[in-house]
């Protein structure tokens, strides 16, 4: 069985919310990161950089949110993906991880790049209601994650995102988030 090794809020919940999405059987193994579990020579076999999340699947060990995403996208999606299907969906996890959480969360870059990041997907989300059109895919997970995080973390006005607060709403309400990072909000 795939175990997820994480901490008490952590990123460990996004890659939860994306195995409940795929109804994936996993154990979750909750490292006590005040305890400094995640430091420990067991775990640092898993991941040397001792950060959370990471993934055993069998012999295979994977860790960094991003990477863990697309690896159970590419393994466990019921559909498969065209190669540029998979560079649309690496466009999208990359850009929530590298540009996205950055541009909200780093205080310092808040004022000029969160206009316009939720512009731009506020115009999405006026359109369509996933990222990528109609359906939903691992895009949404990476980015719905962060977006749904400035509400329990951050407490921003978005007022002047309707989409995207639709969009935040949506995602928060479907059962596989709210057994993931809904439960630890």
């Amino acid at each position: 069985m795939l175990k997820l090794y994480g901490g008490a809020r952590s990123r460990a919940s996004i890659v939860q919310w994306y195995l409940e999405e795929l109804e994936v059987a996993y154990e979750f193994v909750l490292l006590d990161m005040q305890a400094g579990e995640h430091r420990q020579p067991e775990y640092l076999k898993i991941n040397p950089i001792g950060k959370v999340p990471a993934i055993v699947d069998g012999d295979f060990q994977l860790w960094e949110s991003g990477a863990i995403l697309l690896y159970l996208a590419d393994k466990y999606s019921k559909t498969s993906h065209s190669p540029e299907e998979r560079g649309v969906f690496s466009q999208w996890v990359l850009f929530a991880n590298a540009t996205l959480g950055p541009g909200i969360f780093v205080e310092a870059n808040r004022e000029r790049e969160m206009p316009r990041l939720l512009t731009f997907l506020n115009d999405i989300f006026e359109r369509q209601p996933f990222l990528l059109g109609d359906e939903f895919s691992v895009a949404d997970v990476a980015v719905g994650s962060i977006l749904a995080y400035i509400p329990i973390m951050l407490k921003l006005d978005l007022k002047d995102y309707p989409g995207v607060l639709n969009y935040i709403q949506r995602m928060s309400e479907r059962p596989a988030f709210q057994k993931s990072i809904g439960g630890r909000s």
